[in-house]
């Protein structure tokens, strides 16, 4: 009998677990990955074939970019530069292996249970709740008094372009591409299909991005998607075809032929190999929730409260199965939060300060609302942008293309929003995320001293912006 047991050991669950093993739980984590040597892996997507790997190719590929096109401008001059895959796969997978080896380091330090299988309910028996970890014909029978699950998402399939993983990829097959391909299409421009096509634009493929909205990156504030869009279709040399449905995919030689209806036309592009990122759907198959009495919504998410509790006392959702964007951060966090709740703590999790990242280059990193969404609210606000050209940390960097962005409630000066597009925006917007959950006025910013130089001083500038006082442009 265990106090908890996760089901799924991605971000979420092997956090949570983590941290109730921590408050003194007694703890299982049921899970089913399998890594590409058919051994038990935990980390879920995010660590096999989602976030950890798509960064170590987008670095890779950035650093040839660099040794290409860049460093001549420092003086450094190189010839014969070659992409060698199989070494970058090699890289990519030894990063993954590290870390989800740490993952199974961090339960036996904690002493969490870890159980490989598929997770479901077999019912209940008064308060204890009965389920089995299914690994091929081995069931294992497991009970606990409380159950979070934290199954994660898979990638949601189109009719029209069935995934094979050999012409036709999904996120794990498009990390997997054995040589670069002379032309790669894909579809879906959201967050995934711009990352994986920047990367094999950078190595040398001719990109083309498919994307059934009439809007580029409707989620991001208007003025970045438009200035990233500039930067991704002028000086990158990404296509990117909006409003475009697709209709078919044939097989012809030498590639697939991509038919798509665009503005009441047909067009059809011929690719060698194709990317489907129409995003993510959440996982529930097999779990055998009418066994306890619980069921998704129409979506196919798990209904839960603010505090991620369903509707069955003792049972737990959060991460992508559940309400909310579909981001490792923010199950963690959840994770947390849910562990802690169960023992007894209040926690707090804010779900409008959860930051946003698209790992293109330059990046893009946003926290709070749009201006946009500002205007549509009638909301009374001012706005301070500052751009990464007037920064001298930026021009050493030989990054320059971008700018911050702040919006601030015009009668208390509290931040509302703040939308990055440049060098390192992953990391300068956690000053954003920090300054929204105290409160923080754009004043506040201002005032505080920044590094010399340094990125985060257009972050200053910016603050500094919103009341038109700005100091170096």
């Amino acid at each position: 009998m265990f106090d908890l047991v996760v089901v799924g050991g991605g971000p979420g669950g092997y956090i949570a677990a983590v941290r109730a093993a921590q408050l003194g739980m007694k703890v299982a984590c049921i899970d089913a990955w399998k890594n590409a040597k058919g051994r038990p892996s935990l980390g879920g997507t995010c660590l096999n074939v989602g976030c950890i790997p798509s960064k170590a190719l987008l670095e890779s590929s950035e650093n040839y970019e660099r040794a290409v096109h860049k460093f001549a401008d420092h003086g450094i001059r190189l010839s014969g530069v070659q992409v060698d895959m199989p070494t970058m796969l090699k890289r990519k997978d030894k990063i993954v292996d590290q870390l989800t080896s740490g993952v199974a380091y961090l339960f036996k330090k904690n002493k969490v249970e870890s159980i490989h299988g598929v997770g479901r309910f077999a019912g209940r028996d008064g308060d204890t709740f009965l389920l089995e970890a299914v690994d091929g014909d081995k069931v294992t029978p497991v009970s606990a008094r409380q159950v979070i699950l934290a199954t994660g998402s898979v990638p949601r399939a189109i009719p029209a372009a069935p995934v094979d993983n050999v012409d036709i990829l999904d996120n794990a097959g498009a990390l997997a591409i054995g040589e670069v391909p002379r032309r790669l299409g894909v579809i879906g421009a959201g967050v995934i299909g711009l990352e994986m096509g920047s990367v094999w634009r950078r190595l040398g493929a001719e990109v083309t991005l498919i994307e059934a909205l009439d809007t580029f990156l409707g989620a991001a504030d208007e003025q970045v998607a438009r200035e990233a869009q500039k930067i991704f279709t002028r000086e990158q040399d990404i296509a990117i075809e909006l409003g475009a449905k697709v209709s078919a995919v044939e097989k012809v030689a030498g590639g697939l032929k991509v038919s798509y209806e665009q503005g009441g036309r047909n067009s059809s592009i011929e690719v060698d190999k194709l990317i489907v990122a129409v995003g993510r759907v959440p996982y529930t198959d097999g779990l055998q929730l009418d066994k306890v009495g619980l069921a998704v919504d129409a979506r196919g998410f798990i209904p839960v409260d603010e505090h991620c509790a369903t509707a069955v006392a003792g049972i737990w959702a959060l991460g992508d199965v559940v309400r909310g964007p579909m981001l490792a951060h923010k199950a963690e966090e959840e994770g947390v939060a849910v562990a802690e709740r169960i023992t007894g703590q209040k926690p707090h999790l804010d779900f409008n300060h959860i930051p946003w990242v698209i790992y293109t280059a330059p990046e893009i990193a946003w926290v709070g609302e749009t201006e946009q969404a500002l205007k549509a609210r009638g909301a009374d606000y001012r706005a301070g942008s500052f751009p990464f050209a007037a920064n001298g940390r930026a021009k050493g960097l030989g990054e320059t293309a971008g700018f911050v962005k702040i919006l601030a409630d015009r009668a208390t000066d509290r931040i509302l929003g703040v939308h990055i597009l440049g060098p390192f925006a992953s990391e300068l917007v956690t000053e954003a995320v920090v300054a929204m959950e105290f409160s923080a006025t754009s004043e506040d910013i201002a005032r505080i001293v920044h590094a010399h130089p340094s990125l985060a001083e257009v972050f200053h500038e910016a603050a500094l912006a919103v009341d038109g006082r700005a100091l170096n442009m």
